[in-house]
């Protein structure tokens, strides 16, 4: 049982990763926001599909996690 508790955790981590994206892609969505304001719709879209992918990741990862956990 050892093995597969850290199995799954290595693969839960993918949370981790895409928290770090989503932090980085809104700060630089606000910085873009800020030098031009006039683009704000366009931006704001962007990065909506851009978090969503993201935590698409990370509840792939979530759910490879729960796998590993509950079919061995």
């Amino acid at each position: 049982m050892g093995l597969v508790a850290i199995g799954a955790g290595i693969a839960a981590l993918t949370g981790l990763g895409a928290g770090i994206g989503i932090g980085i892609a809104a700060s630089r969505a606000s910085e873009a926001i800020a030098r031009q304001p006039e683009a704000k719709g366009d931006i704001t879209k962007t990065l909506l599909l851009g978090c969503a992918f993201a935590e698409t990741t990370a509840i792939y990862g979530l759910v490879v996690a729960i796998m590993i956990l509950f079919t061995n």
